[in-house]
């Protein structure tokens, strides 16, 4: 139920690291990357995100998709969500994902995965169609030694190009070779600009990623941390069951837990929650990252964290009826069949993702009435716009708000000037609380909650959504034994 604890020191100043020997490792790590921002890949200029045609980040809805996000009680909303029609300007073509920062710029890196990633994946795809001469312009440097993170982007690279082998040609169609080098360059150089990026820092931050291209019948997936992609498909007997197409990641698995030793990293549980798993430094009882792979945390990333993304393929058959993609404030209290159960329970798709996430809030109340809710981000994949198995509001466009340049502006400016320090209880998101192995304490984190909210709220209250069908979430939560669902509040 959370993802980072920080260990040696209560009141660290912002964004910096939370112990003597974080810091000096911090100035190490400053000092590799120091002079390498020139040699990445040369991506054509970038259009005005906020422009592009199909592109939704905001709480709404468009003909294949519903997405919501809502801020817990933890402080600032560090979940970021997007969803893409004609990704690429491919049709039938679309690009869903949800990310889930944490550590005192964990939402700053979450948007900035959010925003970059897709278009660099674009550009890999439109690469791996011309030939294999220039991605040879996208591989890293790899002189001197070579941490766990760079032998495994060396391993994926190797296991990608060998994956073309004759069995897996077979057993997988063509997109499916293509892209999942594309998804495995991508993560790779987003990586590697976030640990050189000027104005996030991302030592002891970083972010989930769960996502998604789709093309035709054709999905392929790229995943790392613990957020989750869930399908809502029939069985033989026509009933709703729920498919999980992604594995959590985290340090309890067997597989990931022997890299992170191999790298001198340790996993172990704090006394206190023994069914989280976490990560520590060799020497540090910090920072304790709760999942074995995510963007940014380059604190651990010399011992055994990394970002490679596991993928996988789906190919959708009649059967099959919605994707949902969701971060962990929804799995810790929702099962993967309670959450297909409640979007196709929705009376109208387009309020699926923001009925789910209402029900989730009213299950962290009723489940955990002492922690505080999680922040919570939904993207809904419909397969069929046309279908009309959950009843489709007449829509022919995605209902948002236009969002202005001075507001996406605004909105990149309030999250570089955040320095106004609050304490709140980020369990699993990196802070500054005290942790000795068997020990725990509320932790404080560098944000201002209502500084980073105050604009979104704003936009989300403006988003042109009919979401009046939310009142058949009442029966949800009847089913799911959870408080009634009030439309007005």
């Amino acid at each position: 139920m959370g993802s980072c604890l920080s260990a040696e020191s209560r009141s660290p100043r912002p964004g910096s690291p939370s112990s003597p020997h974080l810091a000096n490792m911090k100035r190490r790590n400053s000092r590799k990357v120091l002079g390498s921002r020139n040699s990445s890949f040369d991506y054509r200029k970038e259009e005005p995100l906020h422009r592009i045609p199909g592109r939704l980040f905001l709480n709404g809805y468009n003909d294949v998709a519903s997405l919501f996000t809502q801020q817990g009680k933890k402080g600032t909303n560090q979940d970021a969500m997007i969803i893409w029609e004609n990704f690429g300007s491919r049709t039938d073509t679309v690009f869903c994902g949800v990310f889930d920062g944490h550590g005192p710029y964990g939402h700053m890196v979450a948007k900035r995965v959010r925003d970059h990633l897709p278009l660099k994946l674009n550009a890999h795809w439109e690469v791996s169609k011309s030939g294999e001469d220039a991605l040879r312009e996208i591989n890293l440097n790899t002189a001197g030694s070579m941490n766990s993170e760079q032998t495994s982007f060396l391993t994926a690279d190797e296991e990608s190009r060998a994956s073309v082998d004759l069995e897996e040609t077979e057993k997988y169609p063509e997109i499916f070779q293509t892209l999942k080098e594309s998804f495995l360059k991508a993560f790779k150089v987003m990586d590697r600009d976030l640990r050189t990026h000027a104005s996030i820092d991302c030592f002891c931050s970083g972010t989930t990623a769960v996502t998604l291209v789709k093309q035709g019948p054709h999905i392929v997936i790229g995943n790392v941390g613990d957020s989750r992609a869930v399908l809502g498909t029939r069985d033989e007997d026509n009933s709703l069951i729920a498919v999980q197409l992604t594995v959590d990641l985290k340090p309890n698995l067997p597989a990931e837990a022997e890299r992170i030793r191999k790298y001198k990293g340790r996993v172990f549980a704090l006394k206190d929650e023994p069914e989280v798993a976490r990560v520590w430094l060799p020497n540090s009882n910090a920072p304790g990252l709760a999942m074995a792979r995510a963007f940014g945390d380059f604190c651990l990333k010399d011992f055994g964290l990394i970002s490679v993304p596991e993928i996988s393929y789906w190919h959708v058959s009649e059967k099959d009826e919605f994707i949902v993609l969701a971060t962990d404030g929804i799995w810790d209290v929702l099962s993967n069949k309670e959450v297909v159960d409640i979007v196709a329970s929705c009376q109208a798709r387009t309020s699926a993702a923001r009925a789910l996430v209402e029900t989730a809030v009213r299950a962290w109340r009723y489940k955990y009435p002492t922690s505080k809710v999680d922040d919570c981000a939904v993207v809904c994949l419909f397969f069929d716009s046309t279908s009309n198995n959950l009843s489709t509001v007449s829509n022919a466009n995605a209902k948002v708000q236009p969002v202005s340049m001075d507001q996406v502006e605004n909105e990149n400016q309030k999250d570089n000037n955040i320095n106004v320090l609050t304490s709140v209880d980020r369990s699993g998101t990196v802070g500054s609380g005290k942790v000795v192995p068997g020990g725990n304490e509320d932790l404080d984190l560098d944000v201002d909650v209502d500084l980073d909210c105050s604009k979104e709220e704003e936009m989300n209250s403006e988003i042109g959504t009919d979401w009046s069908a939310l009142e058949g979430v009442s029966r949800v939560n009847t089913l799911f034994n959870l408080p009634r669902f009030d439309p007005g509040k």
